[in-house]
């Protein structure tokens, strides 16, 4: 009996010494686990921008990136510092966050947040070069969360790239292929009269606005058009591509 409970005793003495060395190992890592993740945001951002390169300095090459905050309701500026700025615990808070109308909640979204982190380059005399959108939507099988590029008439495609899916490999997970997202450099959004134009398409036969469509991974496909659609209208960022266009940014 005596054995026993000695066997028992050290068993607990051993399961609370471990489980604070593990939670005192993940206090220790997780300043530096936050910064990695940082840092790799910023690579994708830049990415997206055509801004990345081989072995550079992710934070010096940051520094030519502006962090602004916008309100999708006016697409103006915001005093917000982004420092200080969640997008997506904001969109959890039903009081900094609108519901999606059924009729427009076309990326499966539910809800947003009332505002957006943005990223913009400028040249020498501030203006606008290119505008880098966070955009996410529905896929077959997770939420795809990605960066969206613009030039400087917040129309033509800079660039374009997911940074975490869950979509089927070798299917769906191609939209993280570098020659698809390639594809995607020089497309407008819009037409010349203004209406949404890009497509993503099998064959890449929708004209000079589409790209190719993913092959075997339509629901994923689909996924994505309606993810560029819902970001680029109105209720989404609209209000801040035609303030960008006008000049009113």
């Amino acid at each position: 009996m005596g054995s026993t409970v000695k066997t028992i005793v050290v068993a607990f003495v051993l399961c609370v010494v471990c489980s604070i060395m593990v939670s005192t190992t993940a206090v220790q890592l997780k300043p530096t686990q936050l910064k990695n993740q940082e840092i790799d945001m910023k690579k994708n951002i830049l990415s997206a921008a055509g801004m990345m390169e081989e072995g550079a300095d992710v934070e010096e090459l940051f520094k030519q990136i502006e962090t602004v905050v916008v309100d999708l309701e006016t697409g103006t500026k915001t005093d917000k510092n982004p420092d200080e700025f969640d997008m997506e615990a904001a969109e959890k808070n039903p009081e900094t966050s609108v519901k999606i109308p059924a009729d427009k909640d076309i990326a499966g979204l539910s809800r947003r947040s009332k505002l957006a982190e943005i990223y913009l380059t400028k040249n020498e005399s501030g203006t606008i070069e290119k505008v880098i959108l966070p955009v996410k939507g529905k896929g077959l099988w997770s939420t795809m969360y990605g960066f969206l590029a613009l030039e400087s008439d917040a129309n033509t495609v800079a660039g374009f790239g997911y940074y975490k899916q869950g979509e089927t490999p070798g299917l769906g997970a191609e939209v993280e292929n570098p020659k698809w997202k390639a594809q995607w450099v020089g497309k407008k959004l819009y037409d010349e009269q203004g209406n949404p134009a890009f497509k993503v398409t099998k064959n890449n036969d929708g004209g000079p606005h589409s790209v190719d469509a993913l092959a075997g991974a339509t629901i994923t496909g689909n996924g994505v058009q309606t993810s560029t659609n819902y970001w680029m209208s109105d209720h989404a960022y609209g209000k801040l591509l035609e303030n960008i266009r006008g000049g009113t940014f």
